[in-house]
């Protein structure tokens, strides 16, 4: 079981318990100044705060749907060869990932997340970074007009 004294440990400077996960994400500054109160409940499942921990597959795509609590959806779109017509068909997957109180998560939004321990049910994957819908390389372009 998870031993609760590991919340109140300080590490790095802070006055609370945070890790980096490696693999080249960055702690958010939430998960290390943030609200103690906050995490207790709900950080457990944190990569950044809890005991979970990274492994397997790391996807990027948007986030479909965030109505639950804690979860969303996320969509990742791509391409199927059909090998009868050399053809390729434009195919998606919803996978439900667990985000942490750390991110602020809207539908639309680009997310990237990483495989960890089942979590739940349905839940296997952890929001690792978030980037909001218009400010990246993704962004749909506007038609301008003339």
């Amino acid at each position: 079981m998870f031993d609760r004294s590991l919340l109140k440990r300080p590490r790095k400077g802070g006055n609370r318990f945070w890790k980096n996960i490696g693999l080249g994400f960055k702690t958010p500054r939430d998960a290390i100044e943030g609200l103690a109160y906050f995490f207790v409940n709900r950080g457990l499942q944190c990569p950044f705060t809890g005991t979970v921990s990274v492994r397997g597959r790391i996807l990027a795509g948007t986030c479909h749907s965030a109505k639950m609590q804690r979860t969303i959806i996320f969509r990742r779109n791509y391409f199927h060869f059909v090998k009868k017509y050399q053809r390729y068909e434009k195919r998606h997957s919803n996978i439900p990932a667990h985000v942490s109180p750390c991110f602020r998560v809207k539908e639309g939004d680009h997310v990237i997340i990483g495989q960890c321990r089942p979590l739940s049910k349905t839940v296997r994957f952890n929001v690792l970074k978030v980037i909001p819908a218009g400010a990246s390389a993704f962004a749909k372009k506007a038609f301008t007009g003339m």
